[in-house]
């Protein structure tokens, strides 16, 4: 793997750090060994994010993060802010790192290989700008129906609100499952996913709404024909009622996931980004991916922000003895239980006329 840095600066302790988060926690693509962020310098990436120390140091400035990282190959845009803009203040160190060698990775809607000057520096300096959404952008795949074809158990996990930590929990259920001796593989739905190196990726939001189902469908089945996994575990973009970032229907719909597994923040009471609109109870997501999918979520998962170690595991015993579903603090208690219900689940429902699943469960 090439050695990358990730630009981050200000940003890495706010939701708009998530792209840098799922990095820092899981990257196969690249060898993440440094990020850039002036406001938690000195300090160790994983450490300040969850509090497990991962060997990533914060560095204030690029030109410090190269002094002790001269073989790095690419910077990382590492946030996803509203309306996908780059900060003005992040081009001059874009234009440095370029200057110094490094291509440049972005998942933002905001190409920076469509900017002349940018572009112009990149040829002159022999680098890459990969802008990940732009790989996707001009997807062109009608839903068809064969999702019908894939018999592998589909987990999704759904989310209460945007930037909450879907797609972390999804991986941990991915690990889980092959850790019971299943074949899993994980189909990431953005831009985050595809810099972890996931090889099944889509960028849902970068896909014209009308392809998007066919686009998520496609996905599956290849995994499906090229792997013939036990499980395929993903994940929602955005959030069913969020009002700028509606997200999930495509997925429930075109994906038709055998369980949903519900990620909630207990101590958020306001969307993200918008502080205007309050989240609506979690029974009505429940509710409402019930309506949606025929079936309540098999798990629910607490993401802890805001609360001590001890007030997410009150939480969580509180949510379950309240709607009855299993619900987990994945980043304390992991996810395992979760997995072992959604397989003893599986094994109850397979019917004779499934002999395939029956024979890999």
């Amino acid at each position: 793997m090439e050695e990358a840095l990730v630009l981050t600066e200000g940003r890495y302790l706010t939701s708009d750090g998530k792209t840098a988060h799922g990095l820092v926690r899981y990257s196969k693509r690249f060898r993440i060994v440094g990020l850039i962020d002036s406001t938690l310098a000195s300090l160790d990436a994983g450490e300040v994010l969850d509090g497990r120390r991962r060997g990533i140091p914060i560095y204030a400035t690029l030109d410090e993060a190269l002094s002790e990282n001269p073989t790095a190959k690419w910077l990382i845009i590492g946030v996803a802010t509203p309306g996908g803009k780059l900060p003005e203040s992040y081009k001059k160190i874009v234009m440095g790192a370029i200057k110094n060698g490094l291509g440049v990775v972005n998942g933002l809607h905001d190409f920076l290989s469509d900017d002349p000057y940018l572009r112009h520096l990149a040829r002159r300096y022999g680098v890459e700008i990969i802008d990940v959404r732009k790989i996707f952008y001009n997807t062109r795949i009608p839903f068809t129906g064969k999702i019908e074809e894939v018999k592998a158990i589909k987990v999704a996990v759904l989310g209460t609100d945007a930037a909450i930590g879907k797609r972390t929990v999804a991986i941990m259920l991915h690990e889980a499952f092959k850790s019971l001796g299943l074949k899993s593989e994980f189909i990431a739905m953005g831009q985050t996913g595809w810099m972890q190196g996931f090889r099944y990726a889509i960028v849902t939001d970068s896909i014209i709404d009308d392809f998007v189902p066919g686009a998520i469908e496609d996905v599956f089945y290849r995994a499906w024909i090229e792997e013939k996994p036990d499980v395929i575990v993903t994940h929602g973009e955005g959030s069913l009622l969020h009002p700028a970032f509606p997200g999930g229907f495509d997925l429930i719909a075109a994906a038709r996931p055998d369980f949903i597994v519900l990620q909630h923040a207990p101590a958020r009471e306001s969307f993200d980004d918008f502080p205007q609109y309050r989240i609506p109870p979690l029974e009505t997501y429940v509710q409402l991916i019930e309506l949606l999918s025929g079936r309540k979520p098999v798990a629910i998962t607490i993401n802890s922000e805001g609360l001590t170690e001890e007030e997410s595991i009150e939480w969580a015993r509180k949510l379950e003895a309240e709607t009855g579903i299993m619900t987990r603090v994945p980043l304390v208690q992991g996810v395992a239980d979760i997995a072992r219900l959604i397989t003893s689940l599986s094994r109850a429902e397979v019917s004779v006329s499934e002999p395939s699943r029956a024979e890999v469960l």
